[in-house]
């Protein structure tokens, strides 16, 4: 699948037409959160090709920056994401999963169930939650 481009603004914000806007490395922002729970689960990014196959089969999949390669969520861990709904931000710049983890589930690398665990204190020290 190809992902049009929106002809005009007015398309891009109220149209009916999926047309991502990818930044200059080809990504998009995607934010997955518990479909249940609305807990935040994490922050990843998708590449055109992630965006087709999360569309394709239901379940998410990202970009990985850091190993430069899709990622199916969970096709090591077993915390497959279910995908419930896919929505996108106003601009087409950003995704939205409301995802069904699978497995543990767990959504973050360390173990922990969401990647974001640790809350900034006002004097810029983590701590863990």
């Amino acid at each position: 699948m190809t992902f049009p481009t929106a002809p005009s603004k007015d398309a891009l914000e109220q149209g009916e037409t999926l047309s991502p806007r990818f930044d200059a490395a080809g990504l998009i922002a995607a934010i997955a959160t518990h479909a249940d729970t609305g807990e935040v689960l994490m922050l990843a990014w998708m590449n055109a090709e992630a965006l087709e196959r999360t569309l394709a089969t239901g379940e998410a999949h990202y970009w990985s920056r850091s190993r430069g390669e899709l990622w199916h969520k969970g096709a090591t861990s077993g915390q497959v994401q279910v995908v419930d709904e896919l929505r996108v931000d106003c601009d087409q710049d950003a995704v939205w999963l409301k995802v069904r983890p699978q497995g543990d589930g767990g959504a973050c690398h360390t173990g922990a169930r969401s990647c974001f665990y640790r809350v900034v204190e006002a004097d810029g020290r983590l701590v863990r939650r």
